[in-house]
């Protein structure tokens, strides 16, 4: 895998918990990268590598800035050190841009409303898409619908606003859960997102013929805008959302139990215990190796290894990405199922 060490040239809070950070781009070689992908950064803190994937808030050929916004998460090691840690002028290796959570410019005509659902920190990579289809005219208008506590929390306030000064084919829909005086905004909702009722709206506009429809954030909100749009009879393929948490039934680790895995890297192996529950790459981070990865979702190749033996089952994953061979596994969904498992990672 290829990194690059990039430079952190501005450091910007946007909310009490949550920072922007602004990368400066190589001087000889720009990373190019596409509207809502992420880009994966890595550290080393208390003499461990951790590998951590951050959506771009940043747009290409918009902001001259490579941009990843990072909001605090309790117990967060990353998310923490990030925050608290990171300054002006560090240097910071990270992997080339990945992620199929794209716009999708194919499908999209000049009468296309792109509709973007977000909640908390899900803004990021919509706020990428939003920038992006919006300067560059893309579609016939963007319409925001972001899910918070609070108007202080919101990320991007001023971004928002910005874009709704400066374009006429943007709208912005608000939903507070703490709100608890309407300031008489038809566009700032007290309580959580309502598909319904933003849909509504627009169903009156008349335009919901030709919508396409991303969607970031917990899974409650997926299902609930997924189930809306397909009552209004919108087709799955003109909706895409990013999975940033693996969601994991239960029942699929029947006949999984506590094993021994042997896992070799770099020429060297270990043999591991990865207790049930713990994918082969959790246990094998646990026990210190040095194991490449990005997503922890299941989207990308990164943690790839190739099974020489024995038999895993890969959980929490709908889509295998394109390029996985036969006798590969992702890691960091593959939970074993034999006693006998043999691991190569090529690095």
């Amino acid at each position: 895998m290829q990194f690059f060490t990039l430079k952190v040239v501005g450091i910007h809070q946007e909310t009490e918990d949550a920072v922007t950070v602004s990368f400066k781009q190589p001087g000889l070689k720009k990373i190019k990268y596409l509207p809502g992908q992420y880009l994966t950064l890595t550290f080393r803190i208390n003499g461990r590598r951790y590998i951590r994937p951050y959506s771009f808030s940043s747009a290409p050929a918009v902001d001259a800035n490579l941009e990843v916004t990072v909001k605090r998460v309790p117990g967060g090691i990353v998310s923490n050190h990030i925050i608290d840690k990171v300054k002006i002028d560090d240097l910071v290796e990270v992997m080339p841009p990945m992620g199929d959570f794209i716009l999708n410019e194919e499908i999209i005509t000049t009468e296309t409303h792109i509709v973007l659902w977000g909640a908390g920190s899900g803004i990021t990579p919509l706020m990428s898409i939003a920038k992006y289809a919006l300067h560059k005219g893309i579609g016939g208008h963007v319409t925001l619908v972001y899910g918070n506590r609070n108007a202080e929390s919101v990320i991007f306030q001023d971004q928002i606003n910005a874009l709704s000064a400066g374009f006429q084919n943007f709208s912005a829909w608000h939903f507070h859960t703490q709100l608890s005086v309407s300031p008489g905004n038809p566009y700032l909702v007290q309580g959580r997102i309502d598909p319904n009722k933003v849909l509504a709206v627009m169903h009156t506009e008349g335009v919901l013929d030709d919508t396409i429809h991303y969607i970031c954030g917990p899974a409650g909100l997926k299902e609930s805008v997924k189930a809306a749009l397909s009552a209004l009879g919108i087709e799955g393929k003109n909706v895409y959302s990013e999975d940033f948490e693996v969601v994991r039934n239960p029942a699929d680790f029947d006949g999984i139990v506590t094993r021994m895995v042997g896992v070799t890297t770099n020429g060297e192996r270990t043999v591991i215990e990865a207790v049930k529950g713990k994918s082969i790459l959790e246990a094998a981070l646990d026990a210190g190796i040095d194991m490449p990865y990005s997503c922890q979702t299941g989207n990308c190749l990164v943690c790839k290894g190739r099974l020489l033996k024995g038999d895993v089952k890969m959980i929490g994953v709908e889509k295998l990405p394109d390029g996985l061979q036969p006798d590969e596994r992702l890691l960091c969904s593959s939970f074993p199922l034999t006693d006998d498992i043999e691991i190569q990672v090529d690095q």
